[in-house]
């Protein structure tokens, strides 16, 4: 069954899709479907329902592919591309089962390079791109959706079993900080100061990332944090330095 396939030149995603799973989730449970699909605009991604209604990200579906191949003896290097974004739940869920971790920068480029460096097989974002490099050049969410479907239906479990327990997600807050040139952060010392003693007070129970945007004038603080609320003080207080920091760099003459 497809639903929201009614384009009319402006309704790309329009409560349906990657970005509106709920409209997907009613239809799974309506007509009791093992299984839903979910393709952003141009369906180079995808996100997961189980049958019970309930959204499978982009991190657990890569976990689950990484898990599949390497059990199959099919995942090149034993390795798995990510990048900066994807949440340390999923870092730690690939240690746990010996997988190793590749990451980089955001972007579906930076996961192909990465793959095609090493001859690796299986790369993906959190957003649900997914690159199998041996069965395409990019991410094509069309096909993510065959091989999914292709490992519930080997593995003879519903898709809520197979994830289950797979990925515990950490905590995880974005803000992004407006600025008044990304640039000055490079010079922050610190900001870079405060994100060391941060990361050395969480160890490896959480990660700080911050990164300047590439398309707007914003730094973008990231933080993962077990604990209630941790995260998002953290990023706060954080995000509040940057603010002050570079601004007061913008406005120091010279």
């Amino acid at each position: 069954m497809v639903i929201g396939s009614d384009p009319d030149g402006s309704n790309i995603n329009a409560g349906c899709g990657s970005t509106h799973t709920e409209t997907l989730a009613a239809a799974v449970l309506e007509h009791r479907a093992d299984l839903g699909l979910a393709l952003d605009g141009d369906a180079d991604r995808l996100l997961a329902v189980d049958h019970t209604g309930t959204l499978i990200g982009g991190d657990e579906l890569l976990a689950l592919f990484a898990v599949d191949l390497a059990d199959r003896g099919q995942l090149a290097g034993n390795t798995v591309v990510v990048t900066v974004m994807t949440n340390l739940g999923f870092r730690l869920a690939m240690a746990e089962r010996g997988i190793v971790v590749k990451e980089t920068p955001v972007g579906d480029r930076y996961v192909l390079a990465a793959l095609d460096v090493d001859g690796l097989a299986l790369g993906g974002e959190q957003s649900g791109h997914i690159v199998f490099r041996q069965l395409a050049t990019t991410g094509d969410g069309l096909l993510t959706g065959l091989v999914l479907a292709d490992l519930v239906t080997r593995m003879g479990k519903p898709l809520s079993e197979l994830v289950r327990g797979l990925v515990t997600r950490v905590p995880q807050v974005l803000i992004n900080v407006p600025v008044p040139n990304t640039e000055l952060l490079a010079d922050a010392a610190a900001v870079w100061s405060a994100v060391a003693e941060e990361q050395e007070r969480l160890s490896d129970t959480g990660r700080v990332l911050l990164r300047p945007s590439g398309t707007e004038p914003v730094v973008r603080v990231m933080v993962e944090a077990a604990g209630e609320g941790l995260a998002e003080e953290i990023a706060q207080r954080l995000g509040a330095l940057v603010a002050y920091e570079l601004q007061a760099a913008a406005a120091t003459p010279g």
